[in-house]
Protein backbone atom coordinates (compact mmCIF):
# COMPACT_ATOMS: atom_id res chain seq x y z
CA UNK A 1 0.00 0.00 0.00
CA UNK A 2 1.30 3.47 -0.91
CA UNK A 3 1.62 5.71 2.14
CA UNK A 4 2.76 8.90 0.40
CA UNK A 5 2.37 10.17 -3.14
CA UNK A 6 5.12 12.05 -4.91
CA UNK A 7 5.71 13.39 -8.40
CA UNK A 8 7.72 10.24 -9.12
CA UNK A 9 4.56 8.15 -8.60
CA UNK A 10 2.67 9.96 -11.36
CA UNK A 11 2.76 7.92 -14.57
CA UNK A 12 0.81 9.19 -17.52
CA UNK A 13 0.38 5.67 -18.93
CA UNK A 14 -1.49 4.61 -15.77
CA UNK A 15 -3.63 7.72 -15.95
CA UNK A 16 -4.54 7.08 -19.57
CA UNK A 17 -5.68 3.55 -18.76
CA UNK A 18 -8.32 5.03 -16.47
CA UNK A 19 -9.50 8.02 -18.46
CA UNK A 20 -9.64 6.35 -21.87
CA UNK A 21 -12.32 3.87 -20.83
CA UNK A 22 -15.84 4.44 -22.20
CA UNK A 23 -18.79 5.21 -19.96
CA UNK A 24 -21.15 2.21 -20.03
CA UNK A 25 -24.65 3.62 -20.44
CA UNK A 26 -26.19 0.25 -19.55
CA UNK A 27 -24.76 0.53 -16.04
CA UNK A 28 -26.80 3.70 -15.43
CA UNK A 29 -30.40 2.87 -16.34
CA UNK A 30 -31.83 6.15 -15.00
CA UNK A 31 -29.63 8.30 -17.25
CA UNK A 32 -31.12 9.75 -20.42
CA UNK A 33 -27.88 9.30 -22.34
CA UNK A 34 -24.11 9.68 -22.54
CA UNK A 35 -22.63 12.81 -24.10
CA UNK A 36 -18.86 12.86 -24.67
CA UNK A 37 -18.48 10.16 -21.99
CA UNK A 38 -20.57 12.22 -19.51
CA UNK A 39 -23.85 10.94 -18.11
CA UNK A 40 -26.94 13.09 -18.72
CA UNK A 41 -30.08 13.08 -16.60
CA UNK A 42 -33.29 15.05 -16.52
CA UNK A 43 -36.02 15.54 -13.94
CA UNK A 44 -37.49 12.08 -14.63
CA UNK A 45 -34.90 10.69 -12.20
CA UNK A 46 -37.07 12.17 -9.45
CA UNK A 47 -39.82 9.68 -10.29
CA UNK A 48 -37.55 6.72 -9.54
CA UNK A 49 -37.06 5.12 -6.14
CA UNK A 50 -35.01 7.71 -4.22
CA UNK A 51 -32.53 5.22 -2.80
CA UNK A 52 -31.95 3.68 -6.22
CA UNK A 53 -31.51 7.11 -7.80
CA UNK A 54 -29.05 8.21 -5.11
CA UNK A 55 -27.10 4.98 -5.44
CA UNK A 56 -26.79 5.42 -9.21
CA UNK A 57 -25.59 9.02 -8.86
CA UNK A 58 -23.05 8.05 -6.20
CA UNK A 59 -21.68 5.29 -8.45
CA UNK A 60 -21.48 7.70 -11.36
CA UNK A 61 -19.48 10.20 -9.32
CA UNK A 62 -17.18 7.65 -7.67
CA UNK A 63 -16.69 4.76 -10.10
CA UNK A 64 -18.12 6.16 -13.32
CA UNK A 65 -17.20 9.29 -15.29
CA UNK A 66 -17.13 11.43 -12.14
CA UNK A 67 -19.57 13.97 -13.56
CA UNK A 68 -23.30 14.12 -14.23
CA UNK A 69 -25.27 16.80 -16.08
CA UNK A 70 -28.91 17.53 -15.25
CA UNK A 71 -30.78 19.08 -18.16
CA UNK A 72 -33.44 21.57 -17.08
CA UNK A 73 -32.46 21.31 -13.42
CA UNK A 74 -33.63 24.85 -12.60
CA UNK A 75 -36.64 26.60 -14.11
CA UNK A 76 -35.72 29.53 -16.34
CA UNK A 77 -37.81 32.05 -14.41
CA UNK A 78 -36.19 30.99 -11.14
CA UNK A 79 -32.74 31.36 -12.67
CA UNK A 80 -33.61 34.78 -14.10
CA UNK A 81 -34.69 36.06 -10.66
CA UNK A 82 -31.40 34.92 -9.17
CA UNK A 83 -29.42 36.33 -12.10
CA UNK A 84 -30.92 39.76 -11.49
CA UNK A 85 -29.81 39.63 -7.86
CA UNK A 86 -26.30 38.47 -8.78
CA UNK A 87 -25.97 41.11 -11.50
CA UNK A 88 -26.92 43.84 -9.03
CA UNK A 89 -24.25 42.60 -6.61
CA UNK A 90 -21.63 42.70 -9.36
CA UNK A 91 -22.59 46.22 -10.41
CA UNK A 92 -22.37 47.40 -6.82
CA UNK A 93 -18.91 45.87 -6.50
CA UNK A 94 -17.80 47.67 -9.65
CA UNK A 95 -19.27 50.96 -8.49
CA UNK A 96 -17.31 50.58 -5.27
CA UNK A 97 -14.11 49.93 -7.22
CA UNK A 98 -13.84 46.33 -6.08
CA UNK A 99 -11.91 43.96 -8.37
CA UNK A 100 -12.37 40.55 -6.82
CA UNK A 101 -9.41 38.23 -6.49
CA UNK A 102 -9.66 34.78 -8.01
CA UNK A 103 -8.09 31.37 -7.46
CA UNK A 104 -7.08 31.01 -11.10
CA UNK A 105 -7.55 34.36 -12.89
CA UNK A 106 -6.04 37.81 -12.46
CA UNK A 107 -8.08 40.09 -10.17
CA UNK A 108 -10.63 42.00 -12.22
CA UNK A 109 -10.33 39.85 -15.35
CA UNK A 110 -13.71 38.29 -14.69
CA UNK A 111 -16.53 39.07 -12.26
CA UNK A 112 -16.98 37.02 -9.12
CA UNK A 113 -19.23 37.26 -6.09
CA UNK A 114 -17.66 35.52 -3.12
CA UNK A 115 -19.92 34.24 -0.37
CA UNK A 116 -22.96 34.58 -2.60
CA UNK A 117 -25.14 32.21 -0.56
CA UNK A 118 -25.81 34.44 2.42
CA UNK A 119 -25.71 37.62 0.35
CA UNK A 120 -28.46 36.19 -1.85
CA UNK A 121 -30.59 35.09 1.11
CA UNK A 122 -30.35 38.46 2.85
CA UNK A 123 -31.01 40.52 -0.28
CA UNK A 124 -33.97 38.57 -1.69
CA UNK A 125 -35.18 35.77 0.62
CA UNK A 126 -38.13 34.86 -1.64
CA UNK A 127 -35.92 34.45 -4.71
CA UNK A 128 -33.44 32.46 -2.62
CA UNK A 129 -36.17 30.10 -1.41
CA UNK A 130 -37.44 29.54 -4.95
CA UNK A 131 -33.92 28.84 -6.20
CA UNK A 132 -32.78 26.41 -3.52
CA UNK A 133 -36.13 24.62 -3.29
CA UNK A 134 -34.76 22.17 -5.84
CA UNK A 135 -35.30 18.43 -5.50
CA UNK A 136 -32.53 17.56 -7.96
CA UNK A 137 -30.01 19.56 -5.95
CA UNK A 138 -31.11 17.87 -2.73
CA UNK A 139 -30.95 14.42 -4.35
CA UNK A 140 -27.41 14.71 -5.70
CA UNK A 141 -26.12 16.35 -2.50
CA UNK A 142 -27.55 13.58 -0.33
CA UNK A 143 -26.34 10.92 -2.77
CA UNK A 144 -22.73 12.09 -2.39
CA UNK A 145 -22.63 13.58 1.11
CA UNK A 146 -25.56 12.22 3.07
CA UNK A 147 -27.76 14.46 5.20
CA UNK A 148 -26.64 17.58 7.02
CA UNK A 149 -24.66 18.86 4.04
CA UNK A 150 -23.66 22.54 3.94
CA UNK A 151 -24.06 24.61 0.76
CA UNK A 152 -21.80 27.48 -0.28
CA UNK A 153 -21.99 29.46 -3.50
CA UNK A 154 -19.74 31.65 -5.61
CA UNK A 155 -21.04 33.47 -8.67
CA UNK A 156 -18.54 33.48 -11.51
CA UNK A 157 -18.88 35.52 -14.71
CA UNK A 158 -16.31 34.86 -17.43
CA UNK A 159 -16.35 37.83 -19.76
CA UNK A 160 -15.65 37.70 -23.50
CA UNK A 161 -11.95 37.03 -23.91
CA UNK A 162 -11.69 35.43 -20.46
CA UNK A 163 -8.98 32.78 -20.60
CA UNK A 164 -9.23 29.09 -19.80
CA UNK A 165 -8.07 27.76 -16.46
CA UNK A 166 -5.25 25.28 -16.16
CA UNK A 167 -6.56 21.78 -15.44
CA UNK A 168 -6.92 21.18 -11.73
CA UNK A 169 -8.75 19.33 -9.02
CA UNK A 170 -10.82 21.15 -6.42
CA UNK A 171 -11.08 21.71 -2.71
CA UNK A 172 -9.53 20.52 -0.36
CA UNK A 173 -6.22 19.15 -1.67
CA UNK A 174 -6.82 20.75 -5.04
CA UNK A 175 -6.30 24.18 -3.48
CA UNK A 176 -2.76 23.32 -2.48
CA UNK A 177 0.59 23.38 -4.19
CA UNK A 178 2.14 20.06 -5.19
CA UNK A 179 4.53 20.28 -2.25
CA UNK A 180 1.70 20.85 0.19
CA UNK A 181 -0.35 17.97 -1.22
CA UNK A 182 2.62 15.62 -0.94
CA UNK A 183 2.69 16.22 2.82
CA UNK A 184 -0.67 14.47 3.21
CA UNK A 185 -0.72 10.65 3.36
CA UNK A 186 -2.39 8.67 0.58
CA UNK A 187 -5.47 7.83 2.61
CA UNK A 188 -6.23 11.57 2.92
CA UNK A 189 -5.98 11.86 -0.86
CA UNK A 190 -8.70 9.19 -1.01
CA UNK A 191 -10.79 10.86 1.71
CA UNK A 192 -10.78 14.46 0.45
CA UNK A 193 -13.07 13.96 -2.59
CA UNK A 194 -15.93 12.46 -0.57
CA UNK A 195 -16.07 15.52 1.70
CA UNK A 196 -17.18 17.92 -1.06
CA UNK A 197 -19.48 18.00 -4.07
CA UNK A 198 -18.85 20.53 -6.83
CA UNK A 199 -21.67 21.95 -8.90
CA UNK A 200 -22.30 24.64 -11.50
CA UNK A 201 -25.67 26.04 -12.52
CA UNK A 202 -25.80 27.75 -15.92
CA UNK A 203 -27.39 31.20 -15.67
CA UNK A 204 -27.15 31.86 -19.40
CA UNK A 205 -27.04 29.62 -22.43
CA UNK A 206 -23.47 28.37 -22.77
CA UNK A 207 -22.59 27.18 -26.28
CA UNK A 208 -19.05 25.86 -26.64
CA UNK A 209 -17.68 29.19 -27.89
CA UNK A 210 -18.52 30.77 -24.51
CA UNK A 211 -16.14 28.36 -22.78
CA UNK A 212 -18.20 26.08 -20.54
CA UNK A 213 -16.12 23.96 -18.20
CA UNK A 214 -13.61 21.50 -19.65
CA UNK A 215 -13.73 18.01 -18.12
CA UNK A 216 -11.73 14.79 -18.30
CA UNK A 217 -14.19 12.01 -17.43
CA UNK A 218 -12.92 9.19 -15.20
CA UNK A 219 -9.87 11.21 -14.08
CA UNK A 220 -11.15 11.31 -10.50
CA UNK A 221 -10.15 7.64 -10.17
CA UNK A 222 -6.40 8.32 -10.45
CA UNK A 223 -5.08 7.94 -6.86
CA UNK A 224 -2.17 10.39 -7.16
CA UNK A 225 -4.17 13.00 -9.07
CA UNK A 226 -3.75 15.79 -6.50
CA UNK A 227 -0.03 15.65 -7.23
CA UNK A 228 -0.30 14.75 -10.91
CA UNK A 229 -2.38 17.74 -12.01
CA UNK A 230 0.62 19.98 -11.31
CA UNK A 231 2.81 18.05 -13.75
CA UNK A 232 3.21 19.41 -17.31
CA UNK A 233 2.67 16.09 -19.08
CA UNK A 234 -0.70 15.68 -17.38
CA UNK A 235 -1.65 19.26 -18.26
CA UNK A 236 -0.71 18.63 -21.89
CA UNK A 237 -2.74 15.42 -21.98
CA UNK A 238 -5.75 17.25 -20.55
CA UNK A 239 -5.46 20.00 -23.16
CA UNK A 240 -5.50 17.39 -25.94
CA UNK A 241 -8.31 15.19 -24.57
CA UNK A 242 -10.80 17.20 -22.52
CA UNK A 243 -14.52 17.20 -23.31
CA UNK A 244 -16.74 20.25 -23.24
CA UNK A 245 -20.53 20.18 -22.95
CA UNK A 246 -22.71 23.09 -24.03
CA UNK A 247 -25.24 24.00 -21.35
CA UNK A 248 -28.60 25.71 -21.60
CA UNK A 249 -29.80 28.17 -18.99
CA UNK A 250 -31.00 26.14 -16.01
CA UNK A 251 -28.81 23.10 -16.72
CA UNK A 252 -26.54 22.00 -13.89
CA UNK A 253 -23.37 19.91 -13.76
CA UNK A 254 -22.23 18.14 -10.60
CA UNK A 255 -18.88 16.45 -10.29
CA UNK A 256 -16.45 14.74 -7.99
CA UNK A 257 -13.94 17.41 -6.88
CA UNK A 258 -11.10 15.06 -7.88
CA UNK A 259 -12.15 15.24 -11.53
CA UNK A 260 -9.59 17.07 -13.69
CA UNK A 261 -11.38 20.17 -14.99
CA UNK A 262 -11.04 23.86 -15.74
CA UNK A 263 -13.14 26.73 -17.08
CA UNK A 264 -12.83 27.25 -20.83
CA UNK A 265 -11.89 30.35 -22.80
CA UNK A 266 -14.82 32.62 -23.64
CA UNK A 267 -14.37 33.17 -27.37
CA UNK A 268 -17.75 34.78 -27.86
CA UNK A 269 -18.07 38.44 -28.75
CA UNK A 270 -20.79 39.42 -26.31
CA UNK A 271 -21.79 36.61 -23.93
CA UNK A 272 -20.91 37.14 -20.26
CA UNK A 273 -20.89 33.51 -19.16
CA UNK A 274 -22.48 33.40 -15.71
CA UNK A 275 -22.53 30.31 -13.52
CA UNK A 276 -23.44 29.82 -9.89
CA UNK A 277 -20.66 27.60 -8.56
CA UNK A 278 -21.93 25.39 -5.76
CA UNK A 279 -19.53 23.83 -3.32
CA UNK A 280 -21.37 21.53 -0.94
CA UNK A 281 -19.56 20.17 2.10
CA UNK A 282 -20.02 17.12 4.29
CA UNK A 283 -21.47 17.74 7.74
CA UNK A 284 -18.53 15.81 9.19
CA UNK A 285 -15.77 18.28 8.35
CA UNK A 286 -15.89 19.99 11.75
CA UNK A 287 -14.14 19.82 15.10
CA UNK A 288 -16.02 18.79 18.24
CA UNK A 289 -15.16 21.87 20.32
CA UNK A 290 -14.89 25.58 19.64
CA UNK A 291 -11.44 26.96 20.49
CA UNK A 292 -10.25 30.58 20.74
CA UNK A 293 -7.04 30.09 18.78
CA UNK A 294 -6.41 33.81 18.46
CA UNK A 295 -6.23 34.15 22.24
CA UNK A 296 -3.91 31.13 22.38
CA UNK A 297 -1.58 32.70 19.80
CA UNK A 298 -1.43 35.95 21.75
CA UNK A 299 -0.65 34.13 24.99
CA UNK A 300 2.00 31.83 23.52
CA UNK A 301 3.83 34.32 21.32
CA UNK A 302 6.09 35.78 24.05
CA UNK A 303 7.07 32.24 25.06
CA UNK A 304 7.76 31.10 21.50
CA UNK A 305 10.04 34.06 20.70
CA UNK A 306 12.74 32.45 22.81
CA UNK A 307 11.52 28.87 22.95
CA UNK A 308 14.34 26.25 22.80
CA UNK A 309 12.22 23.37 21.58
CA UNK A 310 10.16 22.80 18.42
CA UNK A 311 8.31 26.02 17.71
CA UNK A 312 6.60 24.34 14.75
CA UNK A 313 5.02 21.69 16.99
CA UNK A 314 3.65 24.29 19.38
CA UNK A 315 2.29 26.50 16.59
CA UNK A 316 0.61 23.46 15.04
CA UNK A 317 -1.14 22.79 18.35
CA UNK A 318 -2.32 26.35 18.97
CA UNK A 319 -2.85 28.18 15.67
CA UNK A 320 -5.38 27.59 12.90
CA UNK A 321 -3.41 25.81 10.20
CA UNK A 322 -6.05 25.87 7.47
CA UNK A 323 -7.16 28.85 5.40
CA UNK A 324 -10.86 28.02 5.09
CA UNK A 325 -13.67 28.82 5.68
CA UNK A 326 -13.09 32.53 5.30
CA UNK A 327 -14.66 35.68 3.86
CA UNK A 328 -13.15 35.75 0.38
CA UNK A 329 -14.37 39.29 -0.24
CA UNK A 330 -11.75 40.50 2.23
CA UNK A 331 -9.38 37.57 2.79
CA UNK A 332 -8.55 36.82 -0.81
CA UNK A 333 -6.26 34.16 -2.34
CA UNK A 334 -4.17 36.72 -4.24
CA UNK A 335 -0.78 35.28 -5.14
CA UNK A 336 -1.82 31.72 -4.37
CA UNK A 337 -4.72 29.31 -4.11
CA UNK A 338 -5.49 30.10 -0.48
CA UNK A 339 -5.16 33.08 1.90
CA UNK A 340 -2.55 33.14 4.66
CA UNK A 341 -3.35 30.89 7.61
CA UNK A 342 -3.06 31.91 11.24
CA UNK A 343 -0.19 29.44 11.64
CA UNK A 344 1.65 31.00 8.70
CA UNK A 345 1.13 34.42 10.26
CA UNK A 346 2.64 33.17 13.53
CA UNK A 347 5.67 31.72 11.76
CA UNK A 348 6.19 34.97 9.85
CA UNK A 349 5.96 37.02 13.04
CA UNK A 350 8.51 34.79 14.76
CA UNK A 351 10.87 34.77 11.80
CA UNK A 352 10.72 38.57 11.47
CA UNK A 353 10.82 39.10 15.25
CA UNK A 354 7.69 41.20 15.47
CA UNK A 355 6.93 42.80 18.82
CA UNK A 356 3.80 41.69 20.66
CA UNK A 357 1.70 44.68 19.63
CA UNK A 358 2.50 44.09 15.94
CA UNK A 359 1.41 40.47 16.22
CA UNK A 360 -1.77 41.36 18.08
CA UNK A 361 -2.74 43.87 15.40
CA UNK A 362 -2.03 41.34 12.63
CA UNK A 363 -4.11 38.68 14.40
CA UNK A 364 -6.96 41.15 14.90
CA UNK A 365 -6.86 42.29 11.28
CA UNK A 366 -6.80 38.68 10.03
CA UNK A 367 -9.79 37.75 12.18
CA UNK A 368 -11.70 40.79 10.90
CA UNK A 369 -10.96 39.82 7.29
CA UNK A 370 -12.14 36.26 7.90
CA UNK A 371 -15.41 37.29 9.58
CA UNK A 372 -18.53 36.38 7.64
CA UNK A 373 -20.25 39.76 7.96
CA UNK A 374 -19.35 42.79 5.87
Amino acid sequence: MTTWFSAADCRLADFRTLVEQPTDAAAYPLATGVEHNVLSYDRTILTADRRAAAAELARALMDGPGIVVFRGAFAAEVVDRATAVFAAMIEEQKAAGVAGGDHFAKPGANDRVWGALDKFALRDPAAFAAYYDNDLLALVCEAWLGTGYQVTSQVNVVNPGGQAQVAHRDYHLGFMSREQAERYPAHIHALSPVLTLQGAVAHVDMPVETGPTLYLPHSQKYPAGYVAFHRPEFTAYFEENYVQLPLAKGDAAFFNPALFHGAGTNRSADVRRMANLLQVSSAFGRAMETVDRTAMCRALYPVLRAYPGSVANVVAACAEGYAFPTNLDHDQPIGGLAPQTQAELMHRALAEQWDTSQLEKALHDQRERRAAAG
